[in-house]
């Protein structure tokens, strides 16, 4: 596949994943929505699905639309090393587009948000006890989980119909939504769980410098580096255990 498909298919599965993955915590946390105060599991079951969608459509590129899973991809040499820098960069700009296209969805909403200091967190993860240390140890397991079952997934990475009819691989790309749905439930509660360096840094850039929310709050960027290097750190250590046992 030539770098220009790449970037297109990662660009676009990525900006869709995250349109709808900050989607439904915007439907959740404004006010005057449908979904307003629908609660934690409503969120979780929402970027699962936005998870299979934008992979869904992502398909032609192997649908990675996550740093950590295409390092860990590369580490476990099933990805070029050549592509790595075109993966990252449409899936950075897929980040901010998804959350430009969010933000226009509910402009309404935004302007007429009582809290607008406090709407980082539809974007973009915060831990709910500051510690750098084992907040980074949260996204790492988290992320790690997920790669893990990605890599473990005979045929999974073969893209473009490769996924056999057996094992994990038969629920495809629902099986990676069912798995970022446990992950949510079960691990998602200390940091918010961004397991994905695009999901959570694309749409705090377009926070920062983009999207015009009156009176909206700061971007932490003192805390950025870590839903950025736990979930990378989290593919690599999925990658060796990979390299270490690999599928059969």
């Amino acid at each position: 596949m030539t770098a220009g498909s790449i970037f297109l298919w990662e660009l676009l599965g990525t900006s869709v994943l995250v349109m709808l993955g900050t989607g439904v915590v915007a439907n959740n946390v404004l006010r005057r929505t449908n979904g307003n105060s629908t609660g934690t599991l409503f969120v979780n079951i929402g970027w699962g699905f936005a998870v299979f969608t934008g992979a869904s459509l992502g398909a032609p590129s192997g649908a990675h639309l996550n740093p950590a899973i295409t390092l860990g991809m590369a580490v476990a040499d099933k990805t070029e090393w050549a592509d790595v820098p075109v993966y990252f960069l449409a899936q950075m700009l897929g980040g901010v587009l998804g959350a430009v296209l969010c933000w226009a969805t509910y402009k309404l909403q935004f302007d007429d948000h009582d809290k607008p200091a406090a709407t980082l967190g539809i974007f973009a993860t915060e831990p709910q006890i500051p510690h750098k240390f084992w907040n980074m140890v949260t996204e790492t397991l988290g992320t790690f989980v997920l790669v893990a079952f990605v890599l473990f997934s005979p045929g999974y990475d073969k893209g473009q119909g490769g996924i056999p009819d057996f094992g994990n691989s038969a629920l495809g790309y629902a099986g990676v939504a069912f798995v970022v749905l446990v992950i949510g439930t079960s691990l998602g509660g200390p940091t918010g769980y961004a397991i994905n360096p695009a999901r959570d840094l694309g749409p705090r850039i377009a926070y920062a410098f983009v999207l015009p929310i009156k009176g909206k709050g700061i971007a932490q960027w003192g805390y950025s580096w870590v839903p950025v290097f736990g979930p990378l750190l989290g593919g690599v250590l999925a990658a060796l255990l990979f390299l270490a046992y690999p599928a059969a």
